[in-house]
């Protein structure tokens, strides 16, 4: 007989992007999958045991780009006039409080967990150390950022010069990194925004500390063709130019690439990642050739100003857009297949969590995170093909359990690391404070 911390038992299992089995157990054991078995094939004693009846147990998704700091900006960015970063987020994020960052912290732990996220890349904003405090607590996995900036102009409650923005994360780093389930990346919030010497800082405290070093890239025509002005060169040039690109480094966006920044990109193995929602206002990436290089973008919600952190809307998206903008000049119904699209979800956002080969399957040795999704009769059920199914239908209200380093975070809709009830009170109260209830 096999110990084991946790036994899903009898379910079905999505045991990668590609993969459905029916009738299987999964043992859990110090974190990890220990097995992927045909139920009752394995003997196993453990002291807690999940029903896999009526469920379909899958690796959880990824965020690879979301705004802690803009949680409480739901519904005041939709139809604002561009640019909505000098508009509407700049001044927003330049008011945040401790207060509001636990505020936010906390909704958006609650929101992911709700949708299956089980885990995320935060791009960085203030008072990160209160959100690491709540996203510990809530057991997902996640990596966190400053939000690194000194250009000249900036509001005062958030200007600094080059060595502060890059000593916020060194404290941020020394704190948090390893905590629970947490990293801390060092960040260049944006081209435009930061120095050669940020740039250079950001890169070399990465570097020293062997962790990812994220921005903002080739997400507006403005910005790119600032970056030429100012350079001479597109953005993944300049970097290429300053030392900086490696395959530690996570390129958010990266929609409007130049034939070489392609080339840069698969060279140097750099990470990348999609908003589909947020996206759309700007420009569309030209993925199906980055995937025929071999670049595997993950998927980002960029936040919850842009339509929430629902993962499961931002694939839909997605596919619709590329099969428009793709598939339907060339012919190809399948351009961006479900499988296709999974595949971005579970390697592009594990490499974006730097958990390449450990997250994203089902597989002995992995990390156990995971969410099982109830297979409700008239919404998911009677299908043909169940992984389409998953894809084209399923939503965050689907999500019964998450399970994260081999965790229960939720069971049965029921958050178990968080007070989901003064969560959702405090901000009711925030709500009726700003005028909005």
């Amino acid at each position: 007989m096999t110990k084991c911390d946790l036994l899903i038992r009898d379910t079905a299992a999505m045991t990668d992007y590609e993969t459905i089995k029916t009738g299987m157990d999964i043992a859990v054991e110090g974190g990890r999958i220990l097995s992927v078995t045909k139920s009752g094939t394995k003997k196993f004693q453990t002291e807690k045991v999940i029903s896999g009846k009526d469920r379909l147990f899958m690796p959880g998704l990824t965020d690879s780009h979301m705004h802690t700091g803009q949680q409480l900006l739901k519904g005041l960015v939709l139809d604002a006039k561009p640019i909505i970063w000098t508009r509407v987020m700049l001044p927003f994020e330049s008011t945040l409080t401790s207060e509001k960052m636990k505020l936010s912290a906390e909704t958006a732990a609650l929101e992911m967990i709700k949708s299956g996220t089980t885990a995320f890349v935060d791009a960085g904003s203030y008072f990160m150390e209160e959100a690491a405090a709540v996203y510990e607590k809530s057991g997902l996995r996640g990596c966190l950022s400053c939000s690194t900036m000194d250009e000249k102009g900036l509001p005062e409650s958030i200007a600094m010069d080059a060595v502060q923005a890059v000593r916020e994360t060194d404290k941020l780093y020394d704190k948090w990194n390893g905590k629970g389930n947490l990293k801390v990346y060092y960040a260049i919030r944006a081209l435009n925004s930061c120095s050669d010497e940020l740039v250079e800082l950001a890169a070399a405290h990465a570097k020293e500390r062997s962790t990812m070093l994220q921005a903002h890239m080739n997400e507006y025509q403005g910005e790119v063709d600032g970056i030429i002005q100012r350079e001479g060169i597109r953005p993944y040039e300049y970097l290429e130019k300053k030392g900086v690109l490696s395959d530690r480094f996570l390129g958010a966006h990266s929609l409007l690439l130049s034939e070489s920044e392609k080339e840069l990109i698969r060279e140097r193995g750099i990470k990348l990642c999609h908003c589909p929602f947020s996206n759309c206002g700007k420009a569309v990436p030209d993925t199906p050739d980055l995937i025929k290089k071999g670049v595997i973008p993950g998927f980002g919600s960029d936040g919850a100003a842009h339509g929430g952190l629902s993962l499961w809307n931002e694939m839909r998206i997605f596919r619709s857009l590329m099969n428009i903008y793709y598939g339907v000049p060339s012919r190809d119904p399948k351009i961006m297949p479900a499988e296709t699209l999974f595949r971005m979800m579970y390697e592009g956002g594990a490499a974006a969590v730097d958990e390449a080969g450990q997250c994203g399957k089902l597989e002995t040795g992995y990390r156990a995170d995971m969410i099982g999704i109830k297979l409700e009769p008239g919404r998911l059920i009677p299908s043909g093909n169940l992984l389409h199914t998953m894809f084209e239908c399923a939503e965050a209200g689907d999500v019964q359990e998450m399970i994260v380093g081999g965790k229960i975070l939720m069971e049965n809709r029921e958050v178990k690391t968080l007070d989901e009830e003064r969560i959702c009170f405090e901000a009711q109260e925030y709500m009726r404070k700003a005028g909005v209830l």
